[in-house]
């Protein structure tokens, strides 16, 4: 491959943002819009790589962070990168180990140097600078890698701190690319941030245009913030960046999140919750989650989803999951291979919709499967609102 990506659009909607297009990666052709499984430290929890394949997952992600613990750079390297040590052909994309300034927030200090985090693991204290998280993800060898950002919880009040963050994370972009070893093999993202802050979110993205690179992520949202904000800022940001190149919004993985994230025009998603919310026992359908502990599935001898075509849905009842669930390991599997599979189909069928130029209709039969009363959420109306789509 003469370069690290191309992407091309080869659908839009003709009355929304949203675009279908193929991204053309070292190790994969991924189909956008998309959605990408977590795997924090090199494996999606409980599900194996055959059954990703399966399914169709096109492209996972792995954490900078955890990865540069264990098992650690002089290993990957050995390896000759994560695709080779976990066996994985296709697509990968590594987070920076931004978002653990966050979930790590009782670990860390951040100067302008970088994090210093104290190890989960034992203890011992490391400084995680950007040059550092691009060393790591060069010796990952993921497709996609992001740049180290300075990440405040938006739930924050403290706008001094909001807008020291948003000009440090353009300067550690800088700082990112310079270190990055290997331009023609790996794409590094720049993180849009700037909290829910309208000037501070176009400050960010208008500096991160003046850098050379393959794609954008908007960052530094679902984290807490009220979804009035949430898709606000989601649409601010995707305005504010160029449409011949993919746009990830960071850490969304609920199906509404997805439909109208895809509406105002992003590409590109990943979130920890349809494997997470699998090992709690619940399963994700066109009509919303449902928990299989539920004592109504005790004798409810249907698949979870009757139109579903996963492996779990073809085989086992709500009646069987129901009795393991809390008590067998396998349960984790067979929920998590349909939560994904869930996932993959509801991106197959926005980007079927979207090349038939049909993507709104499928909204609003999506929004009225999930909401079959019509009590849409306030939110919802108003960000489809934006992009000429009024629910039924």
């Amino acid at each position: 491959m003469e370069k690290a990506m191309q992407f091309d659009v080869i659908a839009t909607c003709s009355t929304t943002k949203a675009r279908t297009s193929l991204m053309k990666l070292p190790h994969y052709t991924v189909e956008t819009p998309i959605f990408m499984p977590v795997g924090t430290k090199g494996s999606i929890k409980s599900v194996l790589l055959e059954q990703l394949e399966d399914i169709n997952c096109q492209i996972i992600l792995g954490n900078t962070y955890h990865l540069g613990l264990r098992p650690g750079v002089e290993l990957l390297k050995k390896a000759k990168g994560l695709h080779n040590f976990m066996g994985w052909n296709r697509a990968l994309l590594t987070d920076s180990g931004g978002f653990q300034m966050v979930s790590l927030l009782h670990m860390a200090e951040i100067n302008e140097q970088g994090v210093n985090f104290k190890s989960p693991y034992d203890g011992t204290k490391s400084l995680l600078t950007p040059e550092k998280s691009i060393q790591i993800q060069n010796a990952i060898g993921a497709d996609i890698i992001m740049q180290l950002d300075d990440v405040v919880p938006t739930t924050s009040k403290d706008d001094a701190r909001m807008e020291e963050a948003t000009y440090r994370t353009s300067r550690w972009l800088d700082r990112c690319l310079s270190a990055h070893e290997y331009p023609e093999k790996q794409n590094i993202f720049p993180i849009v941030q700037g909290g829910l802050i309208d000037n501070l979110r176009k400050l960010s993205g208008n500096l991160h245009l003046q850098r050379k690179v393959n794609g954008y992520a908007i960052g530094g949202l679902s984290g807490g913030e009220a979804k009035d904000d949430f898709w606000k800022m989601v649409s601010l940001s995707s305005q504010l960046l160029p449409c011949n190149k993919p746009k990830y919004v960071m850490g969304v993985g609920f199906a509404v999140d997805l439909v109208i994230c895809c509406a105002l025009g992003a590409d590109m998603f990943d979130c920890v919750f349809p494997t997470r919310t699998a090992r709690f026992g619940c399963a994700l359908t066109p009509h919303g989650q449902i928990n299989l502990k539920n004592n109504k599935y005790k004798m409810d001898f249907e698949p979870i989803e009757k139109n579903c075509i996963c492996s779990t849905c073809k085989t086992y009842t709500r009646a069987y999951l129901h009795q393991i669930v809390s008590t067998e390991s396998v349960s984790c599997n067979l929920l998590s291979v349909h939560n994904l599979t869930y996932q993959m189909q509801l991106m197959k069928s926005i980007r079927d919709s979207i090349k038939e130029n049909k993507f709104p209709k499928f909204v609003q039969k999506f929004m009225l499967n999930m909401y079959p009363n019509k009590n849409y959420p306030k939110w919802c109306i108003d960000a489809l609102k934006t992009v000429s789509i009024e629910l039924e």
